[in-house]
C-alpha cells in the first residue's frame, strides 16, 4: 500500500473554501443520527475501486466524478438529507458544496470520512 499523497496547496484552498459554505458532522454525530433512525442517505463519493474495497453497509456509491450528473435522478427531492463521505472529508466537502450550488439544502460532509467510518463500529461491507 502506498503512502497517502500530500495535498497540493490549491486543493487545500479549494477544500477550505468549500468548508466555509457547507455543514459538516463528525463520526460521533453521524453515529447518533444512525442510532436515532434519522432519515438520510449516506453517499460515498470515493472512486469505484475504493468503494469496492470496503464501505459502510447501505452506502450509495456516487463518485465525485459523477455525483453532480446523477444526483437528481437518484434524489430528486432537494431537501433530502445527504451525508457525503470520502476517504477523509475533502472530496465530500467539495461535493457537498457543489450540491449546495445545485439547490440541495441538506448536503452534509462527514469529517474523517472512510478513515473514521471503518473504526466506528458501524456495519462494513
Amino acid at each position: 500500500m502506498s503512502a497517502p499523497q500530500v495535498p497540493n496547496p490549491g486543493f487545500v484552498a479549494l477544500v477550505d473554501a468549500a468548508k466555509t459554505r457547507i455543514s459538516e458532522i463528525d463520526i460521533e454525530r453521524y453515529k447518533a443520527m444512525v442510532a436515532a433512525h434519522d432519515p438520510h442517505a449516506l453517499i460515498d463519493v470515493r472512486e469505484e475501486s475504493e468503494f469496492a474495497a470496503g464501505h459502510v453497509e447501505g452506502a450509495v456509491h456516487l463518485s465525485k466524478g459523477v455525483i453532480e450528473r446523477d444526483i437528481e435522478a437518484k434524489y430528486p427531492d432537494k431537501n433530502t438529507k445527504l451525508v457525503l463521505t470520502c476517504g477523509g472529508g475533502s472530496r465530500s466537502a467539495i461535493s457537498a458544496d457543489n450540491l449546495r450550488i445545485m439547490g440541495y439544502t441538506n448536503a452534509i460532509s462527514l469529517k474523517g470520512g472512510w478513515r473514521a467510518l471503518k473504526v466506528s463500529g458501524l456495519p462494513i461491507e
